[in-house]
């Protein structure tokens, strides 16, 4: 059965990241021929990334071949922006898409050419493909019709997230001079409207003062984004001079691109993650750390209350929020509670048994539901919806 995939590769973006991983998996399908079309960055400063996966991995990534102009398959995947709702060659397309913002904006509209999304997809006979039921209520918001809207997660590969031995990350914890204190973590591109990093440096700011014993990692992408500007930035909204300078030595940076063996092992190392996000399409790093046993602070509402339970997670309790922009757009977002962020910050400082729980449980949960194989199986029931590899098509996903 060949599939054409059109997307993004050898990049540190979402897009291109989920990309890879299922295109791995797919390979791993004897029964499908998987032909790749590597579609153009958005950026001219966004430059191709190696050694992100293992040399065999990458190689088997390079290694697929391009579909000819007049090559028909079962089903093109598109997997990059602008999104491409148009005909394709193949009997079904489809297109990854997400709306971070609980719309799809005006500026997107004008990046794919098109006067409304609602007539494009109307037009056409594409199926988005989006990561969650918050995206998917996005595109129904901007006029998809909803018959054509299939929510597939995104996954884990459990071989590279997962807990440590306590003996190797004790290890790991003293090389980076991190084993005296409790750590806490984010990862993301550092946007401060979407990700909430002032938010979250505001309440670090008042966990040092509790508990001085405690430290941040924030890992940014300056390769795709300014990361490390963005945080400047919001640091001084956020922040008194005062409290910067009590948080900055307790700050870890880490802006450069990293395997995702090393990025699995900030992950490792932490003793929890947190994201008081406002707008997200999925929030992957999420998941990654549940696979690897930490416990998780994130915003109730969004979309990781898809792929998190109580056993693992602590919800910031959110208000849902409509702002109105110069373009005219209304865009939709959760908007953490800030003294609920703290107190759950202190929570899981002090109850060390929620660690153990969590070490325990998330791992568990992340196997039985979000691996890449398990995705790629829901995917193909999309794509190819007349072979059955996993659930039925447009079956809503409930966990």
């Amino acid at each position: 059965m060949p599939i054409i995939i059109e997307g993004w590769r050898f990049l540190p973006h979402s897009y291109a990241i989920a990309n890879q991983f299922q295109l791995l998996e797919m390979l791993n399908r004897k029964h499908l021929q998987i032909y790749h079309q590597d579609m153009p960055y958005i950026s001219k400063n966004w430059q191709p990334v190696t050694g992100l996966f293992p040399p065999d991995a990458e190689i088997a990534l390079r290694n697929i071949p391009k579909p000819s102009p007049q090559k028909t398959a079962d089903a093109t995947l598109r997997i990059y922006a602008p999104f491409n709702l148009s005909f394709s060659t193949s009997k079904r397309t489809a297109v990854f898409a997400c709306t971070e913002w609980g719309i799809v904006s005006k500026s997107i509209v004008n990046g794919m050419g098109v006067k409304s999304f609602a007539e494009a997809h109307a037009q056409g006979d594409a199926i988005i493909i989006t990561p969650s039921h918050w995206s998917k209520d996005g595109f129904i918001r901007s006029g998809a019709q909803e018959s054509r809207v299939a929510v597939v997660p995104l996954g884990v590969n459990p071989d590279i997230y997962h807990p440590l031995p306590t003996s190797q990350r004790t290890i790991l914890r003293q090389k980076l001079g991190i084993n005296n204190y409790f750590v806490f973590l984010n990862i993301g591109v550092m946007c401060n409207s979407s990700q909430g990093v002032g938010r979250l440096l505001k309440a670090f700011a008042i966990i040092v003062e509790r508990y001085p014993d405690t430290k941040l990692i924030l890992k940014g992408r300056d390769a795709i984004f300014p990361s490390k500007d963005s945080i400047l930035k919001a640091s001084k909204v956020a922040l008194t001079n005062t409290q910067i300078e009590k948080v900055k030595s307790r700050i870890i940076y880490v802006g450069e691109t990293l395997s995702f063996s090393q990025l699995a092992q900030l992950y490792q190392v932490a003793d929890a993650y947190v994201s008081p996000y406002l707008a997200e399409g999925f929030n992957l790093p999420v998941l990654e750390a549940t696979a690897c046993g930490l416990p998780v602070i994130c915003t109730k509402g969004g979309p990781t209350d898809d792929f998190t339970n109580s056993d693992f997670a602590l919800k910031i309790d959110s208000k849902l929020q409509t702002n109105y922009t110069r373009d005219g757009d209304t865009l939709w977002c959760v908007v953490p509670e800030q003294e609920h962020l703290i107190e759950l910050m202190q929570t899981v400082i002090e109850k060390s048994l929620l660690l153990d729980h969590a070490r325990q449980t998330g791992p568990k949960w992340v196997l039985q539901h979000f691996t890449w194989k398990q995705v790629v199986d829901r995917l193909l029931d999309v794509l190819i919806p007349s072979v059955k590899f996993g659930r039925p098509t447009f079956e809503p996903i409930i966990l």
